[in-house]
């Protein structure tokens, strides 16, 4: 497996969560072959936490780098313009680039978001549109992936992100199982909402994440919204509510990714025909797979198979 080497911009003023996010799970396992390096204009960065940081390379990693990452910054902080050079060029050489957070802002100057749609901390989506107006912001999804060029939503949200790239280089189940590794969701939409307005249940409130793990173990079977919500012991409307605080999309359309997720695993790690992965995937027929992978994935469920079969063995 050809190397990938990442390298991970931090600029001062940098938020360490956003730059921690791309250095763990990019780091180098026996299943993937990503090579991260942490990069900066100068040796010693200053972060938002107060501390500083030290880079084990100059700008010249992103020269060779074939995914950029620039994590979030205090936007307010002026990028130095051998880094928006840097960064532009990486986008005219063709290589993946790539914002969690407020780095989206250094894109923009860049001019790599011109023409394109991105997205930024929802604080910040404002301020991105009326200084960036070359770029389409969206306001309330979690990441965007605009082909070689990616953006996230806030802090967090680069989890998502950076665990989407892994899927689209290696699938799904390598990406799941680094979500595992982490303790992370494994998949969460790009389109979801990125601010969650209750993530922590009200007082006298329990979450509603053991019917959310419940239903990812009958996946196959019919989980209507009568069925989780009986399961949580709420009244429909209760349920979708509470469902929707917590993690910013509806029921259906998160069993909807769910089983995509599962199908994924499922071409990739099985010989199972493509109706047998519709039908234990919860899907139901051949036919609905591949409308569900062509809207998803642009894609059909044979070619996926063949791009991202993994053997058992691991070879």
């Amino acid at each position: 497996m050809a190397v990938h080497r990442v390298a991970v911009l931090a600029l001062d003023g940098v938020v360490p969560l956003d730059l921690a996010i791309p250095a763990q799970i990019f780091t180098t396992r026996p299943e993937t072959a990503y090579e991260a390096t942490l990069c900066a204009l100068d040796a010693k960065v200053t972060t938002t936490a107060g501390f500083a940081l030290l880079a084990d390379g100059g700008l010249e990693k992103v020269r060779t780098a074939d995914t950029v990452i620039v994590p979030g910054f205090e936007p307010a902080v002026p990028v130095p313009d051998a880094v928006l050079g840097e960064l532009a060029e990486a986008r005219q050489r063709g290589r993946r680039v790539v914002s969690i957070c407020t780095g989206a802002f250094a894109l923009a100057a860049a001019g790599v978001l011109d023409g394109l749609h991105a997205t930024t901390h929802w604080k910040h989506v404002d301020e991105l549109e009326r200084n960036f107006p070359a770029v389409s912001v969206d306001r309330d999804v979690l990441y965007v992936d605009e082909g070689d060029v990616l953006t996230s939503a806030g802090v967090c949200c680069g989890i998502d992100l950076c665990l989407h790239i892994v899927r689209r280089d290696l699938g799904a189940e390598v990406a799941n199982q680094i979500a595992r590794d982490l303790v992370a969701a494994p998949h969460r939409d790009g389109g979801q909402a990125q601010y969650v307005p209750a993530p922590v249940a009200a007082a006298g409130e329990a979450s509603l994440s053991a019917t959310r793990e419940w239903a990812l173990h009958r996946l196959d079977e019919a989980l209507t919204l009568r069925v989780l919500a009986r399961h949580a012991g709420l009244s429909q409307r209760t349920f979708m509510r509470r469902f929707a605080e917590e993690t910013g999309t509806t029921p259906l359309r998160w069993l909807l990714s769910a089983r995509l997720g599962r199908a994924r695993e499922l071409l990739e790690t099985t010989d199972r025909s493509v109706d047998q992965v519709a039908r234990d995937s919860g899907l139901g027929t051949a036919a609905n797979l591949r409308l569900h992978f062509r809207r998803a994935l642009d894609t059909t469920p044979t070619a996926y198979r063949r791009a991202f079969t993994r053997s058992t063995s691991g070879t």
